[in-house]
């Protein structure tokens, strides 16, 4: 039987969980637990194959826990089970570690095929969620910046100065200003800190 612990800190939808897990004859619920430090401190007793993780906890928070957990087990298999269905929880959850993704009206069938699927090598997302990944890997294929603006804000983002990027891309500052003008364009905003951030929601960079 494969042990899966359960991180969430609503008790009813825990024991539901739990309910529904114990009824299947593959997956046993090691333990529950409320935040993610219980978990953490006795990860090494439970040794467990999977875990469900909630992203809003008391303390830490599921990404936060998910990367800690990881780094203890690399093989752990982690599936967020959480309201949330914003890109940002989405790419940061997924790029802590966490191995599949649904949200939490998902049905019973859907949590339990999850678990198989995990196990068969795959990565479960709910439909919303794939969807919305798929659509970020078209959203980089097909960027609005030039190659070239790509570069002056891959160097800006890294705290670059004009005159190392100048230095860089053998060009001038004025060239530099042009580019980050049409950046700012481009993007829709009016600073060097919001377009960083947008390029980076959009993997632009």
């Amino acid at each position: 039987m494969k042990k899966v612990v359960i991180i969430e800190d609503n008790v009813s939808l825990s024991l539901g969980f739990k309910e529904v897990i114990n009824a299947t004859e593959e997956f046993v619920v090691k333990d529950i637990y409320h935040n993610a430090e219980e978990a953490i401190k006795n990860f090494k007793d439970d040794r467990p194959d999977i875990v469900l993780m909630d992203i809003e906890l008391p303390k830490m928070n599921g990404i936060e826990a998910t990367k800690l957990l990881k780094d203890i087990k690399p093989s752990l298999l982690i599936l967020v089970v959480t309201v949330y269905e914003d890109s940002e929880h989405v790419f940061d959850a997924l790029c802590s570690g966490a191995t599949g993704y649904l949200t939490k009206n998902a049905s019973s069938e859907q949590i339990i095929d999850a678990l198989h699927e995990l196990l068969s090598g795959g990565a479960p997302m709910s439909i919303k969620i794939a969807r919305m990944v798929v659509d970020s890997f078209k959203k980089a294929t097909r960027s609005v910046l030039s190659d070239r603006e790509t570069e002056v804000l891959n160097l800006l983002s890294t705290g670059k100065s004009f005159k190392s990027i100048g230095e860089a891309l053998f060009i001038s500052r004025n060239t530099i200003k042009f580019h980050i003008k049409n950046i700012y364009g481009k993007l829709q905003v009016n600073s060097k800190e919001d377009a960083i951030k947008k390029a980076n929601e959009q993997r632009l960079i």
